[in-house]
């Protein structure tokens, strides 16, 4: 059997076999993990003094064109990961979300990164704020690359998505990775990492494997450096605990294992089509992924009028389920990981068991088709019921890791939230229920000790993505047992992995860093407008300051006739007198048109088109009589590397406007987006 390899310091290593891995299918021996010790130092001097520098030859955008480019190279190539997945388990279905999920994260962070990011290395999280009466020393705050390493643990059941959920935001932010999968499946999390080499674009040092022990890789971080895990609870516990990730404060993220839980509402009836979403959530859950998720339904809570029902339509479900091997036609539910797995599970499930009544096992029918799955990791799907959670302590802390779940009945919507609480801190909830009142009652209560909370009901479930999809753009984590950690939510996950820093100075100096435009700067005033130059031409700081326009009441009246706003501050002069401004004042948005009509270029030239306004605030009226200028200045440029069907390059540049009136006080505030043409 093929020994696997640990990538370090650019080559791989391992030769002499270990530890034997089983097919989850038939048990049979498929793959060894390598005898040979990682020299940890070695790993963690290329991620900074190899990985690091050539991480920061890129920036935010240039990382983001190199995650879509990988996603592509390895959806060209999913097809060989499929295959081997097969080994784990895991159903088509399965590996789809595993595959397809992983790759399709790296996608949604390469978009989001072209959109947010700046084409730098400095992200600027303002805006600034003056420090001082004069307006010359001001502060923001700013984030940037680290300078160190991210280790990232993960656990068995997704050993591709687990991976890139990580890899992905930590490469934006140019942070180099040690990758760790856990070893039962670590073959695949091989497989895909050999890809991504082969790609040729990762940068060097970007990302190495562990197959096996993490040695004394934990004692060897400095506080540059981050840690993530995926995994149980009591061994995200005890890596914490870690005595040198606490002396040296190494951030520490976990996302472990919970008791999630899924409500049915008291006013959902067996004749409502939520009903039947909720049967059907609930036995997706069991048994995607054989049950394995992080994030799967361990915790039914229902009405005990609806018990029975309930209980009735799952036996009826979970009955139709065909266990065996993925390969065999018509198998929906494939196997534990391992047969070490199988034998957890069994053990908690006998826990749960106790004083608890079992609607559906093994018992009833129980028989995996395929040939030679009769030493494989199968387990039945098993359904228990739970007539008192209010004393039942094991439904809310034993956890078996399969296609195990427990209905628990309730009287009253406020016992159903006592008894989700019970879980002590859960990755997801769902509530499924018609009344938009009890959902206003429900969720902010459900989400104290929830990272997720979903509300199903018909009008949902046409685009639903289910209890227990994490979505890149969405927070993914929850408080106490669950970790107390956050993974994805867009951009959130690459300021995780990115360096805070508080920064004061003065407009010019904060401008300088930033690379935005700060008001109060130095400005650079020429003869050429500034809607008159390339991209590459314009610098940050380029500004104009327009002629005058002196409103009237003509141009009142007739942006009413044009806008058909004919509100009374603008044209009722009885009324207007008894406001706060004591009399008519123009309209906001005739105050903008008449500020673009005195700034803009209107020949054609680089700026091809505005594509929003951002951060508009109406700040003072403007009246009758006021005269009016503005002051458009370069206050970002984004290359996003990126051309249109003509080839020609295109960049994103952000206009600081500021509108004043005769008394050089500020009237209107905002950026103005447009996309300007490349000399090139």
């Amino acid at each position: 059997m093929p020994t696997l390899q640990s990538y370090i310091a650019g080559r791989w290593i391992g030769s002499e076999a270990a530890t034997p891995l089983h097919s989850a299918l038939t048990n049979a021996v498929i793959h060894h993990t390598h005898a040979e010790q990682i020299d940890f130092d070695e790993a963690i001097t290329h991620a900074r003094k190899t990985g690091v520098p050539a991480l920061m030859q890129l920036n935010f955008q240039q990382r983001a064109q190199r995650l879509k480019a990988l996603a592509l190279y390895l959806l060209s190539r999913k097809e060989e990961l499929y295959a081997i997945s097969h080994q784990t388990g895991a159903t088509r279905a399965d590996s789809w979300v595993d595959i397809e999920g992983g790759t399709g994260t790296l996608f949604a962070y390469a978009s989001m990164g072209s959109r947010e990011l700046p084409s730098s290395n400095v992200l600027h999280e303002g805006p600034a704020m003056a420090l001082g009466k004069n307006g010359g020393f001001a502060g923001t705050h700013i984030l940037v690359p680290r300078g160190g390493l991210a280790v990232h643990i993960n656990a068995f059941n997704f050993p591709i998505w687990g991976l890139l959920e990580k890899f992905a935001p930590s490469f934006l932010a140019a942070l180099p990775c040690i990758g760790k999968p856990a070893t039962a499946t670590s073959y695949l999390t091989e497989a895909l990492v050999r890809m991504m080499h082969e790609s040729g674009l990762l940068p060097a040092g970007a990302l190495q494997l562990v197959i096996g022990s993490t040695g004394d890789l934990l004692d060897r971080l400095g506080g540059a450096d981050v840690v993530t895990f995926t995994g149980s609870a009591d061994t995200a516990a005890r890596l914490r605990a870690n005595r040198n990730l606490i002396a040296n404060s190494v951030p520490f993220t976990a996302e472990a294992d919970s008791l999630n839980c899924a409500i049915l509402a008291p006013d959902i009836t067996p004749d409502d089509p939520e009903f039947d979403l909720f049967v059907k959530e609930v036995a997706r859950e069991m048994t995607g992924k054989a049950g394995q998720k992080c994030t799967a339904i361990r915790r039914i809570i229902v009405p005990e009028s609806m018990v029975d029902a309930v209980g009735t339509r799952l036996r009826e479900r979970l009955a139709k389920v065909s266990v065996g091997d993925p390969s065999v036609e018509g198998v929906r539910m494939g196997a534990l990981a391992s047969r070490e797995q199988q034998r957890d599970v069994a053990a908690r499930v006998e826990l749960l068991a106790r004083g608890n009544e079992v609607l559906f096992s093994a018992r009833d029918g129980f028989a995996p088709v395929g040939e030679g799955v009769a030493e494989g990791a199968f387990f039945a799907p098993t359904l228990l019921l739970c007539r008192d959670g209010q004393r039942n302590d094991a439904v809310h802390d034993v956890e078996a890791f399969g296609p195990v779940s427990t209905i628990i009945s309730y009287n009253g919507i406020e016992e159903a939230l006592a008894l989700a609480a019970r879980g002590k801190g859960s990755l997801v909830s769902t509530l499924v229920t018609r009344e938009p009142a009890i959902a206003a009652y429900a969720v902010p209560i459900a989400a104290a000790s929830h990272g997720r909370v979903l509300v199903l009901d018909r009008e949902a479930a046409v685009d639903s993505t289910g209890h227990g999809s994490p979505l890149p753009q969405l927070k993914h984590g929850g408080p106490g047992r669950a970790g107390g950690g956050e993974e994805l939510g867009g951009i959130r996950a690459v300021r995780h992995f990115l360096q805070r820093a508080a920064v004061q100075g003065s407009p010019t100096m904060l401008a300088a860093i930033t690379g935005e435009y700060v008001r109060g700067a130095a400005v650079q005033e020429s003869e050429v407008h500034p809607f008159r130059k390339y991209f590459e031409d314009l610098a940050i700081g380029d500004s104009l300051l327009t002629h005058r326009r002196t409103v009237s009441e003509a141009d009142i009246v007739n942006f009413g006739g044009v806008s058909g706003d004919y509100f009374y501050m603008h044209f009722d002069e009885v009324a207007a007198k008894d406001t706060q401004f004591g009399q008519r004042i123009a309209h906001g948005y005739f105050v903008l048109s008449a500020a673009a009509g005195l700034f803009v270029s209107p020949a054609p030239g680089p700026v091809l088109a505005n594509y929003g306004l951002d951060n508009l605030r109406f700040v003072a009226p403007v009246a009758i009589g006021d005269t009016i200028r503005a002051r458009l200045t370069c206050k970002r440029k984004v290359d996003r590397n990126r051309s249109d069907d003509k080839g020609v390059g295109q960049g994103v540049v952000a206009w600081d406007v500021q509108v004043t009136n005769q008394r050089d006080e500020l009237v209107a505030s905002y950026d103005i987006m447009t996309l300007v043409i490349k000399r090139s």
